[in-house]
């Protein structure tokens, strides 16, 4: 049970705050949870995809690893389902939705696996888990619903910025993974620095969708 609290507590105080942080009207919490509870079923078929790309010999080299196994396939299935289930969605009404539904996405992926990891490593990670994996996925998905939400209601670029929804947490994700996958001993002193200016850009992100007027 202490388990599997400290694997979802951070999830639902990220979520909490990128929820809360809407001005203009909450969200209503079915969609919510949809995106959430289908971020967590990717890590099935995506687990699977990975464990049979690395049993054929493929992909073998650190950089084609976090290149196509983390950054390009997490991405992609989470860019698929945020477009497809979320996008045309009556209630994505305002840009900022776009940055709530593409964290939720993001944490439900991230609340399994880390469920998963912790069972399977111990409690005494939580804290390094919940600091840099599950905050690392949300703050992807803030970049991704960003410009999901900019093309929503953007009248010129929509392409340019489904595109850049896509490829920026792609190219992110992939830096992440590659970072910690070549710096086993000092990957805290890489990576310290990256989620900061993570962070930095994802506070930007959700200040500036929520100053877009309302939408309807």
């Amino acid at each position: 049970m202490a388990i599997l609290t400290a694997a979802i507590a951070p999830a639902i105080a990220i979520m909490t705050f990128i929820y809360l942080s809407k001005r203009i009207g909450l969200e209503p919490l079915p969609l919510i949870i949809r995106m959430f509870i289908i971020g967590a079923i990717l890590v099935f078929p995506l687990m699977f995809i990975q464990y049979a790309f690395e049993s054929e010999g493929y992909f073998q080299s650190h950089f084609m690893r976090s290149l196509v196994l983390a950054g390009l396939l997490e991405e992609f299935f989470k860019w698929f389902f945020l477009l497809f289930v979320a996008y045309r969605h009556a209630n994505f009404d305002h840009p900022y939705d776009g940055i709530i539904y593409g964290v939720a996405i993001s944490l439900g992926f991230a609340t399994l696996e880390n469920i998963i990891y912790l069972f399977a490593n111990g409690i005494e990670i939580a804290i390094l888990r919940a600091v840099f994996p599950v905050s690392s996925h949300a703050l992807f998905g803030i970049l991704m619903g960003y410009y999901i939400g900019k093309a929503k209601f953007s009248i010129h670029h929509k392409r340019i910025y489904l595109l850049y929804s896509f490829i920026i947490p792609f190219l992110l994700h992939s830096i992440y993974d590659y970072i910690l996958s070549v710096n086993k001993q000092g990957w805290m002193f890489w990576i310290t620095p990256f989620m900061v200016i993570l962070w930095v850009i994802g506070v930007r992100k959700i200040k500036l969708a929520n100053s877009q007027p309302e939408q309807i």
